[in-house]
C-alpha cells in the first residue's frame, strides 16, 4: 500500500545531532518532490527542508547551515541530518511526498531537544 514511514526521532541534548529517515512504498518515488515538515505544540506545521525530483534542495531559514536533506531514489528514502540542534527544534517531524495529484504524509516522529 501507499505508505511513508519515518524513523530516527528521539531525545537529544542541545547542540547534538539526529538523523531522520523516511521510507516510501507504493509510489513511484522518483517522480515525487519530498520533504520534511515539523509541527510544535501550539504552532502551525512548517516546511523544514525539501528536495525536488532533480535533486535540488531548499531549506527554511531557521535550519540553514544546520540541517541537510537528501534523497535516495534507489532505496525510496529521504533523510534529514540535523546538527546543532536547539530546544526550539522540538517538534513532530513529518515526511511528505508531493506530486500533481496531491500530498502524502507519514505518521510523524517526535524529536525532543532538551537537557
Amino acid at each position: 500500500q501507499v505508505q511513508l514511514v519515518e524513523s530516527g526521532g528521539g531525545l537529544v541534548q542541545p547542540g547534538g545531532s539526529l538523523r531522520l529517515s523516511c521510507a516510501a512504498s507504493g509510489i513511484i518515488f522518483s517522480i515525487y518532490a519530498v520533504g520534511w515538515y515539523r509541527q510544535a505544540p501550539g504552532k502551525q506545521r512548517e516546511l523544514v527542508a525539501g528536495v525536488a525530483t532533480g535533486g535540488s534542495t531548499n531549506y527554511a531559514d531557521f535550519v540553514k547551515g544546520r540541517f541537510t536533506i537528501s534523497r535516495d531514489n534507489a532505496r525510496n528514502t529521504v533523510s534529514l541530518q540535523m546538527n546543532s540542534l536547539k530546544p526550539e527544534d522540538t517538534a513532530v517531524y513529518y515526511c511528505n511526498a508531493h506530486w500533481l495529484n496531491g500530498d502524502l504524509w507519514g505518521q510523524g516522529t517526535l524529536v525532543t531537544v532538551s537537557s
